[in-house]
């Protein structure tokens, strides 16, 4: 199937319920995806054809085309909050429709995707739990089934369509496009402490973004990239085509940083156009804000960070004025790192000094695409668990994944290939941290460290 993006002004995810996923903050809740067990659809125009291998799911009313899906709920330890499906329209002409179909729940489980023809279908008689309207091509919506899966368990929903020019979505065979059900059980803890969540190294005309940007969507809080936030060359044309329609409709929570492929645009001007001020005065690329019990600094590797710069010194005085307990950091090309493609950054070691004389807690970079995370180390990479900063390489926002080479002293946790973001709880004198991989990996990592 063609990765070809949708037009910018419809490549989003559609909410169809004023609910929103909120339990995904809670310090005890849990989001878990599920795939489907079967999918398949039937079509009365070949009563005796089975469609449980196509790669395409459709609903249609001439001819008239149902779907089924099946999927099976297990691990869920509490009650559910939340639960929706999501369904990604096939990236072909024909796949959009002025009506996405009517989802219902069903009684049969045990029905096979191989088996079920036009002639043995089994009915869709359950109660209709959403709908959703105009759907266009190549893009993700999502209907709210949490009145229908309330636990571990076995659910069958069947979408129908009163349209004659139907919707076409993508079937588990699809892949990272497959239907997904993303359930969240748990309970939700007392509000105050912020979430803080991100990745760098994120857009390009590939679908990795597509998938990290879905993990947003049910992470509330404040957005940080490290740079590189699009490919190949931070231009307002790969702004809009690339980033806008994925890591874009959280824009106007997102406090970025900027990276070495922002700057092929001269003075990264296609980076500071489309941020405005949420990338901090135009054209600097430092700057400073509080969340909760914490000061976060974002800073730009891709100007001069000497001591004694316009940056190091400006970064000196904001830690200074500072009142808050904790401290975070981030930026583009990292101090410590085992990556194989980009070595350790001498050159911002005057920050990360700054840094550690301010006993900041916690420093993130980019530029190497994949999860690193280090102990707390000193600026020459020595273990310090008194005064140490730990820092996190996360460039795995959706572009293509780098090797490791020789791995650093400290180096404690590590993994490419799993695209993902990291989300950090800042509590108020510690944070912890959960690396969330995107739907179909298991890769995971999570801690917590406390602030000097």
């Amino acid at each position: 199937m063609s990765r070809r993006r949708a037009p910018l002004a419809v490549l989003s995810t559609v909410i169809v319920t004023a609910a929103t996923l909120t339990a995904s903050t809670a310090a005890h809740a849990a989001t878990t995806t599920f795939t489907p067990t079967a999918d398949t659809y039937v079509d009365n125009g070949s009563t005796g054809t089975n469609y449980g291998t196509s790669g395409q799911l459709g609903v249609d009313n001439s001819p008239i085309k149902r779907t089924f899906l099946k999927f099976t709920v297990s691990g869920i330890t509490g009650s559910v909050s939340n639960a929706k499906l999501r369904i990604h329209t096939d990236d072909v002409s024909g796949a959009d429709s002025p009506n996405g179909g009517t989802f219902k729940a069903m009684s049969n489980v045990s029905w096979t995707e191989t088996a079920v023809t036009w002639n043995n279908q089994p009915a869709i008689d359950g109660a209709t739990v959403g709908s959703l309207g105009s759907v266009v091509r190549n893009a993700w919506y999502e209907v709210d089934v949490t009145s229908y899966v309330t636990g571990n368990g076995t659910y069958s929903i069947g979408i129908t369509s009163s349209s004659t020019d139907g919707a076409d979505y993508d079937s588990r065979e699809s892949g990272s496009t497959a239907p997904q059900l993303v359930v969240t059980d748990g309970t939700i803890p007392p509000p105050g402490d912020p979430v803080w969540v991100g990745a760098g190294d994120i857009a390009d005309s590939g679908s990795g973004d597509t998938a990290t940007a879905a993990l947003l969507d049910n992470i509330p809080g404040t957005v940080w990239t490290t740079g590189d936030n699009v490919y190949p060359d931070g231009t307002a044309s790969q702004f809009s085509t690339y980033y806008e329609p994925t890591w874009g409709r959280h824009k106007a929570r997102t406090r970025p940083s900027p990276g070495n492929h922002d700057y092929h645009t001269s003075g990264a001007t296609g980076y500071y156009n489309y941020f405005g001020a949420q990338a901090g005065p135009s054209g600097r690329g430092y700057y400073s804000y509080d969340l909760g019990n914490w000061h976060i600094v974002s800073l730009n590797s891709n100007i001069s960070m000497a001591a004694g710069s316009a940056q190091e010194q400006w970064l000196r005085q904001d830690l200074a004025a500072s009142t808050k307990p904790c401290t975070a950091a981030y930026w583009h090309h990292p101090l410590f790192t085992s990556g194989a493609n980009h070595a350790p950054s001498t050159a911002t070691r005057p920050l990360f000094q700054a840094l550690y004389d301010a006993n900041a807690d916690v420093v993130v970079f980019g530029h190497n695409h994949q999860y690193e995370r280090f102990a707390p180390q000193n600026p020459t990479g020595g273990l310090d668990n008194s005064r140490g900063i730990r820092t996190f390489v996360a460039g795995m926002g959706g572009a293509g994944a780098y090797g490791f080479g020789t791995i650093k002293p400290n180096s404690e946790a590590r993994n490419t290939g799993t695209q993902g973001v990291l989300k950090l709880t800042l509590h108020s004198n510690s944070f912890d941290w959960q690396f969330v991989p995107v739907a179909g990996k298991t890769y995971t990592d999570s801690g917590t460290t406390n602030c000097h």
